[in-house]
């Protein structure tokens, strides 16, 4: 029957359970993100040049199975540890933004601001076979609370991105996009929104909508593209681990990373279409091909129809 066309393989993965309060405020968001110049005759997206976008993610040093190619000649790779269910692993912070072109699509920013893992160097206390005591060792931040999340915040993310922006939209808003995850600190955070007024930035601290992870640019297709680029590299140590997904992220291509955010485009698109909820399929809209065409656009457009229809159904569901 698969042959004859009559079926179709399918793969859907799990999608986060919406509460009513969700979908508003899913909706909400995506209507805030069309550009206010363009509604409501021609409605397109903001470029989200001035976003960032943060989440942190387990990164392992490596896989249970792994799959590589050798010659017919060579020996079977021997692969060990103590226990496969507890392979060593580091939490890491990620930041990108969306790069940027000129008239003559060169890259003028990467937008890779760049990876925070959550680690500690500590001196051992007694030698070992491998190493003498007194030897400065990396080891991963085991507790992730609130303080540590608002010191990685202030002491390395808002550092990179005062010495990585550009010169010219330093004076301009600049928004942090963050999920709702429980050590995550909150927008109005005293300690940092000091801190993010310094050199006379602006830059500020927003939350998206809860059970939403698709509308993070990192959820969407940035963590996995660099997770599968680490994985080719062998890592033994967090030494190793650490360097591997940094390396990772810095070759990661600006062209790939300016998709996602179109992605993101059409995410929102979708979300519009079915008035806040999640039970759609992102379309296929062939980045690839109208990037080698000339044609990639910057904005995505969406549907006017969809959009006054949105509104309807939220103030409708809002007034439920």
């Amino acid at each position: 029957m698969k042959k004859e066309g009559a079926i179709k393989r399918v793969s859907r993965a799990l999608d986060p359970y919406l509460i009513d309060q969700n979908k508003i405020d899913r909706l909400k968001w995506c209507l805030e993100m069309l550009d206010p110049r363009s509604v409501p005759h021609n409605p397109v997206f903001k470029p989200l040049f001035d976003y960032i976008f943060i989440d942190e993610k387990w990164f392992n040093i490596t896989r249970k199975t792994v799959r590589y190619y050798a010659a017919p000649t060579a020996a079977s790779r021997i692969r060990t540890i103590q226990n496969k269910n507890f392979i060593p692993k580091i939490m890491i912070l990620t930041a990108p933004a969306r790069p940027r072109f000129d008239s003559n699509g060169n890259c003028t920013f990467y937008g890779k601001i760049g990876c925070f893992p959550f680690v500690t160097h500590t001196a051992t206390k007694r030698s070992s076979v491998n190493r003498p005591a007194g030897t400065i060792e990396m080891k991963p931040i085991e507790s992730i609370t609130k303080e540590v999340i608002r010191n990685f915040m202030i002491e390395k993310v808002l550092l990179a991105v005062r010495a990585k922006w550009p010169r010219e939209d330093a004076d301009k808003p600049i928004y942090i996009q963050q999920d709702n995850a429980r050590p995550h600190i909150a927008p109005d955070d005293r300690m940092f929104c000091e801190a993010a007024k310094q050199d006379n930035f602006n830059i500020k601290l927003v939350c998206q909508p809860a059970n939403s992870p698709d509308l993070n640019v990192l959820d969407l297709g940035f963590f996995n593209s660099i997770q599968a680029i680490q994985y080719k590299s062998t890592s033994t140590t967090t030494e190793e681990l650490v360097a591997g997904v940094d390396r990772a992220f810095q070759d990661y291509s600006v062209r790939r990373s300016n998709r996602i955010f179109l992605s993101l485009h059409a995410c929102m698109r979708e979300i519009i279409k079915v008035h806040g909820g999640n039970s759609f399929d992102l379309p296929h809209i062939k980045k690839g091909v109208l990037e080698r065409q000339g044609h990639l656009p910057l904005q995505l457009r969406c549907d006017a129809k969809s959009v006054n229809d949105a509104r309807v159904s939220l103030g409708t569901m809002a007034d439920t």
